[in-house]
């Protein structure tokens, strides 16, 4: 796979996936950082008397590894994130594989642009499913960006 597509390189139907395992560290690290500290994910405690009877991971922290799709393989660098919407299935526990796959659902020519499925599965199930538009670099706007350097 390349390190970029250009928009140009885009077809409906081209995929890209990343898998993680989610650990412990992945949960307070994520928690540090956004600051959310939801005894859900944090207090295994707590966690025993809800309906997932163990802690679970930020949904956001699924979510967050469709960004690296986007930002790293498909489409990649110099990819902007425009828009996501998400709907959450299940949760992710502890010792749990995400696996993030973006798929090219619609190509926007006018404005180099791309409507990409998401989705974030567990042992092949859908945890969280959603739809990301993404502007993409084109080789026009890579050629002029380099000519006035």
């Amino acid at each position: 796979m390349p390190e970029l597509y250009f928009f140009e390189d885009l077809s409906v139907g081209l995929t890209a996936k990343f898998s993680k395992t989610i650990t412990e560290a992945d949960i307070v690290l994520f928690a540090a950082v956004t600051g959310d500290t939801n005894p859900m994910h944090l207090d295994a405690e707590y966690a025993a008397t809800t309906i997932f009877k163990e802690r679970i991971a930020h949904g956001m922290l699924a979510a967050g590894l469709i960004t690296k799709v986007l930002g790293t393989q498909l489409p990649g660098p110099g990819t902007i994130y425009m828009s996501q919407s998400l709907k959450f299935r299940a949760p992710v526990k502890i010792g749990e594989t995400v696996t993030a796959t973006v798929e090219v659902m619609a190509l926007h020519p006018d404005k180099h642009r791309a409507t990409l499925r998401t989705v974030c599965t567990v042992k092949g199930e859908p945890v969280l499913e959603g739809e990301a538009y993404v502007s993409v670099p084109s080789r026009a706007s890579q050629a002029r960006a380099a000519a006035a350097e």
